[in-house]
């Protein structure tokens, strides 16, 4: 299963965004439809799924038929030949069963050290290290062209398909088309759908060939419809951009994609670990806050190994994924493409610390001891508190966004705790009052070297 979706509903704590997790899709444990297979030549293509039961409100009451009929008109009138909207026709049909793990999405409970420890190790490491020898070529040409590393573009393609191997096995348009009609992102998957019929239209791939992620993903760095459409390369000059089989494609595109449509600042740095002094301003530790690596070298940050840093004006941010005593980590104005690429900060950390592995970094210190973390339950708690205190923290689904983390970090300068961003059960007790204790937090683990 491909790792976007796998990643995107990511623990609570580690999630830039309020917004994050209904933006995704959902961990594996849910069930899922029954795979749509392309037909073989000759044989006649999948049935229809069963229709939506009831029309969608956010359609003005329109029945799912109708829905597709404007939603038809809309891509011929984008350019989309009444020949790729036949070829397409089997495949447009309403799914409930992608709708239902749409909206049945959960949380789990995996850290950034865990999650690094699984999906940036050395194994990991290397194997993206060979397909950079296997690959020069592309990448060289890709970095010449687009100024992005080869270990930028490989960490994406193991994280995101293991290099093709996890590619889904779902047909697109019937995702998205159901993702479309549905009302949660009716606007979103409309794009995308007709972005994918584009797609046909172009001679990229045929409408069978169409087959992918559960939510529509495509490609083996799970490019959603548009930006395939909009950032897709042929490298292999075969006329196509096929980066459903084409490792070529596949590493000219994401570099396209990264450099032109991420803005990647070519020849700067993107993520490095430090270790930061115990009495270290914790409040100045924030994404939001950038400073210039002198001032980080003055208040006493130093690589892992006591070197200094460079004593120059690169501006950068002190990331913290797990609070003061896990790992820290400088992130660069390259970080925000990790970032945009997925919101889920246990996912952009983890792709960025990995490309760095990849890049010939060591592996990151061990934190001194476990690190706390509070349950899912007691998350919410924290969240329904913040917001009786008068904080906006978005939904109160125990997901600690940014606007949750703002919140803790306030709630933490105002009870002299170390203002970190962190969640505590020392936190969570200042904020419950006298009459309620704080149940243990679970501790997890440091990440293995």
């Amino acid at each position: 299963m491909p790792l976007f979706r796998y990643l995107v509903a990511a623990t609570a704590s580690l999630t830039l965004s309020s917004s994050a997790i209904a933006q995704t899709a959902p961990s594996p444990v849910l069930s899922a439809p029954r795979p749509v297979v392309a037909p073989a030549p000759g044989q006649q293509p999948p049935a229809a799924a069963p229709r939506a039961p009831r029309a969608a409100a956010c359609h003005n009451g329109l029945s799912f038929d109708r829905f597709l009929a404007d939603l038809k008109q809309q891509a011929a009138a984008e350019g989309v030949s009444q020949r790729t909207l036949a070829e397409a026709a089997p495949y447009l049909v309403y799914d409930q069963g992608i709708v239902n793990r749409d909206r049945g999405q959960r949380v789990f409970g995996q850290v950034f050290t865990e999650f690094a420890r699984n999906r940036a190790s050395d194994g990991a490491a290397k194997n993206a290290q060979a397909r950079i020898r296997m690959h020069a070529a592309a990448f060289n040409r890709a970095e010449k062209e687009y100024g992005v590393p080869p270990a930028v573009i490989a960490a994406f393609w193991g994280l995101e398909s293991s290099f093709g191997a996890e590619l889904g096995n779902l047909h697109t348009l019937r995702s998205l088309v159901s993702l479309a009609y549905d009302c949660r992102r009716s606007e979103m998957f409309s794009k995308e759908t007709i972005a994918a019929l584009r797609i046909i239209e172009r001679g990229d791939l045929t409408a069978s060939e169409m087959i992918g992620a559960w939510a529509g993903e495509l490609g083996q760095t799970q490019f959603l419809a548009t930006h395939y459409f909009n950032y897709a390369v042929d490298y292999d000059g075969d006329g196509r951009r096929n980066l459903l089989r084409s490792a070529s494609d596949v590493i000219g595109s994401t570099a396209n994609y990264l450099a032109n449509g991420l803005k990647w600042r070519r020849g700067e740095p993107w993520l490095q670990e430090v270790r930061a002094p115990q009495n270290f301003p914790w409040e100045q530790a924030d994404l939001t806050t950038k400073l210039p690596r002198a001032k980080f070298a003055q208040l006493g940050v130093t690589y892992p190994d006591g070197r200094p840093l460079p004593n120059d004006d690169l501006p950068a941010s002190l990331l913290l994924p797990m609070g003061r005593t896990g790992p820290a980590f400088l992130a660069y104005a390259n970080f925000a493409a990790y970032t945009e690429w997925n919101n889920s900060l246990i996912y952009s950390t983890t792709a960025a610390y990995l490309a760095s592995r990849i890049a010939g970094a060591p592996p990151m210190r061990q934190p001194s001891a476990p690190v706390a973390q509070l349950p899912l339950n007691e998350l919410k708690e924290l969240q329904q508190l913040l917001v009786r205190a008068g904080y906006n923290v978005g939904k109160v689904d125990g997901v600690m966004g940014q606007l949750s983390r703002t919140a803790v970090k306030a709630m933490q300068i105002k009870y002299g705790l170390p203002a970190d961003s962190w969640p505590t059960a020392e936190l969570l007790a200042r904020m419950r009052g006298p009459s309620v204790q704080a149940q243990p937090a679970g501790l997890v683990m440091p990440a293995a070297r």
